[in-house]
């Protein structure tokens, strides 16, 4: 009997499975009272994570999404505005956190796939005493709504300095900021710099099966830390977690070009088909927007019909994601079973 070839999964990063080795990290892993006496792996990850993006201290969170709402918690004024892309994780998938948790009002930039020098400044609201202040700049690296598209250093020095002008803060978004520094060769610590606090996600791209951290000042930490444990999110053993993140940071951070070339190929063979219109990827991220009589809901059945789960990311566009557990050959018969439902 001819056996089905097993599911190709392209919906996200965050879909992969611990390896063998990851599970035998977390499993052996030495832990303690995180909450109480403080857990010795999660020290270790956060020690690490704060070297890598050369900052003070780090802080290990459950989720990115934790880790941004306590972020803004930390960073902006209650009662003020913050400065973020229309399309940012922050905006459109974190459940209004930012109002309902952080009290503050978001101020959308919009006109560009991600934030620009000329399009913050075009959000930014005259002197007036009837309009609220701002007090954030929220950036995102790389961008996850446009594709995986990257703020170069130079541009993400110049938005900081354009929001700390106006009296911001400045958070950096970096759930992908690994796929941003593989993609330009820039140091992370280097893209840091640049911000007050700093997220970076161990679900995303290197393969750990939870967790976020947030990066920055002894004083802001100190802020995020009490943001965290109001949030619900101390944890008791999770050094457990904490393995799995550190051994992401060990063997998988450097393979991360290798999903990136897969998206490039990706893209390629996708764009072949005569309906294809293919966001060129800057990373790991390739969208596909489809021809106008095509549903993205009915599009993503018809592809996991095939053997293909893709995301569907707006009504006439869907999402695909390179990651670990995709290897060459799995991402193009991907890509060619893709190509044939859009031909």
């Amino acid at each position: 009997m001819m056996q089905t070839p097993p599911m190709i999964d392209l919906r996200s990063d965050t879909v992969t499975k611990p390896s063998a080795g990851m599970r035998r990290a977390m499993a052996e892993a030495e832990v303690g009272d995180d909450v109480l006496d403080g857990d010795p792996t999660t020290r270790r990850l956060e020690e690490r994570t704060a070297q890598l993006l050369g900052q003070e201290r780090a802080l290990f969170f459950p989720s990115g999404t934790m880790a941004n709402q306590a972020a803004i918690w930390a960073l902006a004024e209650r009662g003020t505005e913050i400065y973020v892309h229309d399309d940012a994780h922050i905006v459109n998938l974190e459940m209004g956190g930012a109002s309902a948790l952080g009290g503050v009002q978001p101020r959308l930039i919009q006109g560009a796939p991600r934030v620009t020098r000329e399009t913050l400044s075009m959000a930014m609201r005259p002197p007036g005493r009837d309009f609220p202040r701002a007090t954030l700049l929220c950036l995102e690296n790389t961008h996850n709504g446009s594709g995986g598209m990257v703020t170069p250093l130079p541009e993400l020095t110049a938005l900081a300095a354009v929001g700390r002008s106006v009296g911001c803060r400045v958070f950096l978004d970096g759930a992908r900021l690994w796929n941003a520094s593989a993609a330009t060769g820039t140091p992370l610590e280097d893209f840091a710099a640049c911000a007050d606090a700093t997220m970076v996600s161990f679900s995303k791209g290197l393969g750990a099966p939870v967790g976020a951290a947030l990066a920055g000042s002894k004083h802001v930490m100190h802020a995020a830390w009490e943001a965290r444990k109001r949030f619900g999110g101390g944890m008791r053993q999770s050094g457990i977690i904490a393995a799995g993140a550190l051994y992401g940071l060990e063997n998988n951070l450097s393979r991360l070009g290798e999903d990136h070339l897969h998206a490039e190929r990706f893209a390629a063979i996708v764009s072949e088909a005569k309906h294809a219109r293919v966001v060129p990827p800057e990373t790991n991220i390739v969208m596909i927007d489809l021809p106008a009589d095509t549903d993205a809901m009915t599009f993503a059945k018809a592809a996991m019909a095939r053997g293909v789960r893709v995301g569907v990311w707006t009504a006439s566009r869907v999402r695909t994601v390179m990651h670990l557990d995709v290897s060459l050959a799995d991402m193009e018969r991907a890509a060619g079973i893709l190509r044939d439902l859009l031909d």
